[in-house]
């Protein structure tokens, strides 16, 4: 296994990079047990696990930054246990505690230490929690066992182009999710639906899929694996939706807008609102903020153009900047968003 100090930090794609450990707990008997550490990435599960059969599956995604001061930073991790929480409790799963969750995040920062990239890398360590339904059925019903497991791996830009608007696509014959559906949680089998969409506005040159609700096809829902936002004047607007991801980092830049004195509009967003605004972009863990350059409607035969000049706007810009100066400690965090490890 290559070492932490051996990898290409600059170079490193957003992949996964095997490290030394990870923890693991199991369910059984009503209760949570103890942490478990494992130098394998192999999982043995049975064959007639709910999560294979059923979709009782549940994940998130959050990272560790080293700052300029040595000291890493996780950027919220509570509310990435609080979103898991809201997952089991809408697929019939136990719910970890928020400290449990905290628990598991600080034993796998520390035995992993070694895979945290360095300041100004460009790179950071994605921590990747994991819960699965491992009792055996064959009928639908929910397991009576399962695992909770948390891995890390270093990762460089989600984009290679970094920072820079890109194109994306309205395609009507797909969705994402219904609208009473798994939307609102973070279950594999949303991002399994998106697979098709996906993988065929790649292959025309789009960065991502902009789904419309699957009721009506009139409003902006999620904009591929990210919320979608729009600058319009001095407003950050951002759809409301029963089938949307609440976003972590959505939620933060909602904060950090009304920091900057926008005014902040979470509701209904009509697609043809897409031809008024300034910017826009999808916003989530991976990229942060990813500009938007146009949307191309290719059903409707419409194009919206978004960035006249092709470059990030201003307040995308300056988000995007603030954001990620208290990821990594360079501005203040005056809402207390990050977890402070000074040991590592």
């Amino acid at each position: 296994m290559e070492s932490g100090q051996q990898l290409d930090w600059k170079n490193l794609g957003f992949g996964y990079h095997p490290t030394d450990y990870n923890v693991r707990c199991y369910y059984r008997n009503g209760q949570w047990g103890e942490w478990e550490v494992s130098s394998s990435d192999m999982i043995t599960i049975p064959m007639a696990s709910t999560c294979l059969h059923y979709g009782q599956e549940s994940f998130e995604g959050l990272k560790a930054f080293r700052g300029k001061d040595g000291k890493v930073r996780v950027f919220r991790p509570e509310e990435n246990a609080a979103r898991m929480q809201h997952t089991s409790r809408g697929i019939l799963m136990p719910e970890l505690p928020t400290e449990r969750f905290l628990e598991a995040l600080d034993m796998v920062l520390h035995l992993n230490k070694d895979f945290i990239p360095p300041y100004e890398s460009g790179a950071s360590l994605y921590i990747r929690p994991l819960m699965i339904g491992l009792g055996k059925q064959v009928g639908v019903s929910p397991a009576s066992e399962y695992m909770f497991l948390m891995f890390v791996t270093p990762v460089g830009a989600y984009f290679k182009s970094g920072f820079r608007p890109s194109p994306m696509a309205i395609m009507r014959g797909y969705d994402r999710a219904a609208p009473l559906g798994t939307g609102q949680y973070k279950v594999g089998g949303n991002y399994a639906a998106s697979l098709r969409s996906g993988v065929l506005a790649h292959d025309k040159g789009y960065s991502a899929v902009i789904y419309l609700d699957a009721k009506e096809k009139l409003y902006i829902d999620e904009c591929g694996p990210a919320n979608f936002f729009g600058i319009r004047g001095k407003s950050y607007i951002t759809p409301k939706s029963p089938s949307i991801l609440p976003s972590i980092t959505n939620k933060s830049l909602m904060q950090l807008a009304e920091d900057m004195g926008l005014t902040v509009e979470c509701r209904p967003v009509h697609v043809e609102e897409l031809a008024t605004f300034d910017e826009a972009g999808a916003c989530g863990t991976a990229a942060v903020i990813s500009p938007i350059l146009r949307v191309d409607d290719l059903d409707e035969d419409k194009s919206y153009v978004i960035s006249k000049d092709g470059n990030p706007g201003p307040i995308c810009t300056a988000l995007y900047e603030r954001l990620r100066a208290i990821q990594y400690g360079d501005y203040p965090d005056n809402h207390g968003w990050v977890r402070l490890y000074e040991d590592l």
